[in-house]
């Protein structure tokens, strides 16, 4: 008994030590339709080659706002309820990484750390001393530098490279729940109902009671 007591506080501290050696980078998510609509162009055409997104269909993307003659463009001959699937089959992409690349519809909602933990995967790469590519939120990673900032060296290129990984960001997390600016709206109008409901309720009563009085 003492001896897994022992074992499982050793795996808690190993667990604890690992996650506290990533700091993550804490950003501002833009929910704005530019910001989305940035986001999505760099994933059709950086990311998509490898990644799906199951759960989003090229209409999710018209619905939100983002033009439809650019979403037209992005999907080709396919249907606007097809979901937006990896152009690479998996079987390729198993040859090529060794391990079908994870679908990307709700990896901002998988990963500890949300969106910072994304954003900081993605500006995390960087070229070790014996010239391998690493990175420091998840060195196992099988994924190449697709913004290819560890190869950037001047401020401005990083800069760039950080705005295109927050328009990302933007995009997946609006992927992710891509019904919640619908649903806060709806909160305010369900809200300022239950006020008015309230103090209508309130006036009644007070007119109920004035009379038994």
């Amino acid at each position: 008994m003492n001896k897994l007591l022992k074992i499982t506080m050793f795996c808690c501290f190993s667990v604890h030590a690992w996650a506290s050696d990533v700091t993550l980078e804490k950003i501002r998510i833009e929910t704005d339709i530019s910001a989305v609509e940035r986001g999505a162009e760099i994933m059709i055409n950086v990311c998509h080659s490898c990644h799906s997104m199951k759960y989003i269909k090229y209409r999710d993307l018209v619905a939100f706002g983002i033009d439809k003659q650019k979403v037209d463009v992005w999907r080709g001959n396919q249907s606007l309820d097809a979901s937006l699937l990896a152009q690479m089959s998996e079987s390729d992409t198993l040859q090529a990484f060794g391990k079908a690349p994870p679908d990307l519809s709700l990896m901002v909602k998988a990963r500890d750390g949300g969106a910072n933990y994304v954003y900081s995967y993605l500006v995390g790469y960087y070229i070790t001393p014996e010239g391998m590519q690493s990175n420091y939120v998840y060195p196992e990673t099988k994924m190449p530098d697709i913004l290819s900032i560890s190869n950037a060296t001047e401020g401005t290129q990083r800069a760039e490279i950080q705005r295109r990984a927050r328009d990302i960001v933007s995009f997946l997390s609006w992927a992710a729940d891509p019904h919640a600016a619908e649903r806060i709206r709806l909160g305010y109008y369900v809200i300022a109902y239950l006020l008015v409901l309230t103090t209508l309720l309130y006036l009644v009563k007070n007119q109920i009671w004035s009379r038994l009085k």
